[in-house]
């Protein structure tokens, strides 16, 4: 039968391919400097909103990955309130909402401040403020005192996926998790964040809330990486599109004698698409910016600016004169009066198309 990592005499000494990672990591450091150079050139507000956007959608998408759909308006507003961004139409969350923005905020606001068992306890209770995981009541605030294994199947036909370490060995596992956390200096924040995870997962200390914790510890040291408390890519969003593979690397790498080679590669590409999402994001911002500036003096009616905003956001399919009266609420006539006068400013033009309907684009580049 084969030996779970934990089982070998090497363990916890990981070892990985330095070659194979280094070329994605330097690519990713490149991307986080990018953008945060990009972000610093947005204003104030647009950065405010940037970041609430991208905390909101880390906490819900963390969570749906283990099935849990979150409520987007309570979340972000949770958040909002705990950063003191006041905005109309904010909601009041359930405590499980608060409790698992609290966790997330703690991780990546304090992040200089040392992992602690009493630090991880806190974000446990925090996740599970019942004391209880869907019908069942777990330990909250403790690491587990049973046995875990992650199955699937019917009663009496369960497939066994991964079997953690007993209980009585949790606390010194963890105890060497976390003096390394704290202690090894000599790593890259990012490689760490990808060991820091898989360690984690490995043990599974805590009755539930496992993968969710694991994401925030990889978080905290991503906001160590940026030497920043503040947020503008989501780990947990590209997990989600990603999550099979998620799961299928982790499986295949928890047989192996200690070499992550595999885990880490994934995590830091992973990362990298997050990234990637992230700038083309900051770039439609700062196109629509961009666009407004050059405009500002162009005489618009709400109708026009109503649309060219959904323009600018990536609207989806052929601008037609049709759709223009049905966004608007307006007649064909006067939707078709309203794009000739853009065309006539200079700010949309016909598209080149063979098609019955005439189309319209949006002109960027304005001299």
């Amino acid at each position: 039968m084969a030996k779970y990592i934990y089982q070998y005499d090497s363990w916890p000494n990981f070892t990985w391919e330095e070659g194979e990672i280094q070329s994605i990591l330097g690519k990713v450091r490149h991307l986080q400097g990018k953008i945060f150079g990009q972000i610093n050139a947005l204003g104030f507000s647009v950065k405010e909103e940037t970041m609430l956007t991208t905390l909101t959608l880390d906490v819900l998408k963390s969570s749906e990955i283990e099935g849990e759909l979150l409520n987007y308006e309570q979340v972000r507003s949770s958040i909002a309130r705990k950063l003191g961004l006041e905005y109309t139409g904010m909601v009041y969350p359930d405590r499980n909402v608060e409790g698992i923005v609290e966790m997330m905020l703690d991780a990546i606001q304090n992040y200089q401040e040392p992992l602690k068992e009493e630090r991880l306890f806190g974000w446990h209770a925090a996740l599970f403020p019942t004391g209880r995981s869907g019908m069942y009541k777990i330990d909250v605030g403790n690491y587990r005192k049973g046995e875990m294994q992650i199955v699937s199947g019917a009663m009496g036909k369960e497939k066994i996926h991964y079997q953690a370490p007993p209980a009585e060995q949790v606390k010194p596992e963890m105890d060497k998790l976390i003096e390394w956390f704290n202690n090894d200096t000599k790593l890259d924040y990012v490689v760490k964040s990808a060991i820091a995870h898989f360690w984690f997962i490995i043990i599974h200390p805590f009755d539930d809330g496992n993968g969710r914790i694991a994401r925030t510890i990889s978080d905290l040291l991503l906001a160590r990486s940026d030497n920043s408390s503040q947020r503008f890519y989501s780990l947990s969003n590209q997990i989600l599109t990603e999550r099979k593979v998620y799961y299928e690397i982790l499986q295949r790498v928890q047989y192996k004698a200690g070499d992550i080679t595999e885990w880490v590669t994934w995590y830091l590409n992973c990362l990298y698409r997050a990234l990637k999402n992230t700038e083309e994001t900051i770039n439609k911002v700062l196109n629509k910016a961009d666009f407004w500036d050059k405009h500002k003096n162009t005489e618009l009616n709400a109708r026009q600016r109503l649309m060219l905003n959904k323009l600018l956001d990536g609207f989806t399919g052929k601008l037609k004169t049709s759709k223009w009266a049905k966004i608007t609420k307006c007649s064909q006539d006067t939707a078709l009066r309203d794009i000739k006068d853009l065309i006539e400013k200079g700010v949309l033009r016909q598209e080149n198309s063979r098609g019955r309907s005439t189309n319209y684009e949006l002109i960027y580049n304005i001299a």
